[in-house]
């Protein structure tokens, strides 16, 4: 899967010259925290709710509420984008694009091609778009996980007590075992009726525990 399948492409964005107190509006009238700054078609910074707030008189402040307004729609968004952002091509891998997001600490990447925002994608996609359909989140039936401490043909065990009772799998996935050398699988089938499955690979030794969808 590429950055391209996952990323927004009807990306909102402004020029560098809307003023803070527009851009508000903006991210209020969309729904979004995050605005590209794009001029001449080329993106230029990326400006977000919580810089916008850093930049926004608090209520402590001796102005009122008319010269916090007027000041708020003078000043425009150039002067407080973040210049360098952090971008990634639709053609990286949403693996590469994971990394460069958490080595960054940012919850937002642009999608450029040749200087061009082409689409945006963000932490909500990694985990509804890539993270759901991996894990099963929201699909009916059971999740099974099977740990093993030894070298037993686990996947073929697995796929064997599946298919012998009729059933589908959904998603499958390995996640850090508890024991050194073993491995934990998680398996998601299509029904809620796995009893038999379960005591086919408890008989052969795996220990078998049914997870709470």
């Amino acid at each position: 899967m590429y950055t391209k399948d996952i990323m927004t492409m009807n990306v909102v964005t402004i020029p560098s010259t809307t003023s803070i107190t527009d851009a508000k509006r903006i991210m209020e009238a969309h729904k979004i925290r995050r605005l590209p700054v794009v001029d001449r078609g080329k993106l230029v910074g990326l400006v977000t709710e919580r810089r916008l707030e850093q930049y926004t008189p608090s209520k402590a402040t001796s102005l009122s509420v008319w010269e916090v307004s007027y000041i708020l729609a003078k000043q425009t968004v150039k002067g407080i984008m973040e210049k360098n952002v952090i971008t990634v091509t639709p053609e990286m891998t949403v693996e590469e694009a994971v990394a460069t997001a958490q080595d960054h600490g940012v919850g937002c990447l642009p999608v450029v091609e040749d200087g061009h925002l082409v689409g945006i994608v963000t932490t909500n996609d990694f985990f509804y778009r890539v993270a759901n359909p991996t894990l099963g989140i929201g699909m009916p039936g059971t999740r099974v996980e099977i740990m093993s401490k030894t070298d037993k043909p686990i996947l073929e065990d697995i796929c064997k007590a599946s298919s012998q009772k009729g059933m589908n799998i959904l998603t499958l996935h390995m996640i850090s075992s508890t024991e050194v050398g073993g491995k934990d699988i998680v398996v998601h089938v299509d029904t809620e009726k796995v009893d038999e499955m379960v005591k086919d690979l408890q008989a052969k030794g795996y220990e078998v525990v049914v997870r709470r969808r």
